[in-house]
């Protein structure tokens, strides 16, 4: 079975970030088909088209890990019934300049948790819309909305409710199964 390359955003700059304790339960639960990989987007500055002729050396880098991976998963927080203003952020560069866009016909899926109990429902939403113009192929269904509860995830990213772990397992699988599919259909071009 092939091996892919998986870059995983995290939507919350927080090292507290309960996203970032979902992502690294999800790199535990993974198939082993899946190398996962953190892209930060912590030191990106803002946007403006007045770069896209001369990247800075922290966009360089990211537009590159992009580049080099098979699919992305975004795990994010919603703020505002949005996505947070970091991950638009990266999003924007890893899509510019025009006609260089990062995450065209990537694999992508979107997940996250929050406290409130339709976990990120709303921000995924706009997220999704966002990936549908940056043409990346989106992983539909499972949806996964987590509401997370303070014991939900240990800090070494494990799962502490069966019945949780069990879903995130099946929606990695599920995952591994999408990017197969998508790049058999659109391999990538190197």
């Amino acid at each position: 079975m092939a091996r892919y390359e998986v870059g995983y955003l995290v939507g919350s700059l927080s090292s507290q970030s309960i996203n970032r304790k979902l992502a690294l339960a999800l790199t535990r639960l993974a198939p082993p088909q899946l190398d996962m990989r953190e892209i930060p987007i912590r030191d990106l500055p803002l946007y403006c088209y007045d770069y896209d002729a001369d990247f800075p050396e922290s966009a360089k880098k990211f537009k590159e890990a992009i580049a080099s991976i098979d699919a992305v998963l975004f795990v994010t927080p919603e703020y505002n019934r949005s996505i947070p203003g970091a991950l638009k952020n990266a999003i924007d560069w890893g899509s510019r300049p025009y006609g260089q866009n990062s995450f065209s016909r990537k694999p992508s899926a979107v997940i996250g948790t929050s406290p409130g109990s339709i976990g990120t429902a709303v921000g995924q939403q706009h997220l999704r819309s966002i990936l549908s113009f940056c043409n990346s192929p989106q992983m539909n269904a499972p949806e996964a909305y987590i509401q997370f509860t303070p014991d939900l995830i240990k800090d070494d990213g494990e799962v502490t409710r069966a019945s949780t772990a069990q879903f995130l397992k099946d929606y990695m699988a599920e995952f591994q199964g999408f990017i197969q599919r998508v790049l058999t259909v659109l391999p990538r071009q190197r």
